[in-house]
């Protein structure tokens, strides 16, 4: 404070030292001031109540890779409403063997319904885990599917998004958008 007091000029040395005085003194006026308003969607912070469950904490990015293996179990099942019950009912299934965006349940098991038909097993080739925040992740990355189709084996090289949000106390699909690799040079699979 004395380096700072030396620095300034007589005069506003004087404006401070009397704010100053007065803000001890307590004439200055009220100190604190009233809380901003909210703004449209941000959530003011507010003191925990003894007692009060603490903010969940985030989700590991093994927790999130483990959602990849719970959606291909259910395509393992062959049940097109199996697989459905992976998405939220507002879901967007972007898919890789259909022209038609699914918006919706009943749309999402008519695309499994047929996809089903070929026995996929999915494979994860490269992963990208994003935590957005304790109820919000991203895994996106590359996968490769192996069908059978009458009896004879082929695969499928596709890039992949999975937007994931936790509702209640599930991880479910919101958003799934995959597509065939446009190149035929396939990565190394992951380990």
């Amino acid at each position: 404070m004395r380096r700072v007091l030396a620095r300034t000029r007589p005069g506003v040395l004087a404006t401070l030292l009397v704010a100053l005085a007065l803000a001890l003194a307590g004439c200055g006026g009220p100190t604190t001031t009233a809380p901003a308003a909210p703004r449209p969607g941000v959530a003011l912070p507010s003191a925990a109540a003894p007692g009060a469950t603490p903010p969940s904490a985030l989700p590991s990015e093994r927790e999130i890779a483990g959602l990849f293996d719970q959606w291909n179990q259910a395509l393992a099942t062959l049940d097109p409403q199996r697989v459905a019950d992976r998405y939220a009912p507002d879901a967007v299934l972007l898919p890789t063997v259909s022209n038609q965006v699914r918006t919706n349940r009943a749309e999402i098991v008519d695309y499994f319904a047929h996809f089903l038909l070929n026995k996929p097993r999915g494979q994860i080739l490269d992963s990208h885990i994003k935590i957005l925040d304790p109820t919000e992740a991203i895994d996106t990355g590359t996968y490769r599917f192996t069908l059978t189709t009458n009896g004879q084996q082929s695969t499928v090289d596709a890039r992949y998004t999975f937007v994931y949000e936790k509702i209640g106390t599930e991880w479910l699909i919101i958003n799934h958008h995959s597509s065939a690799m446009p190149e035929t040079e396939t990565p190394p699979a992951r380990h």
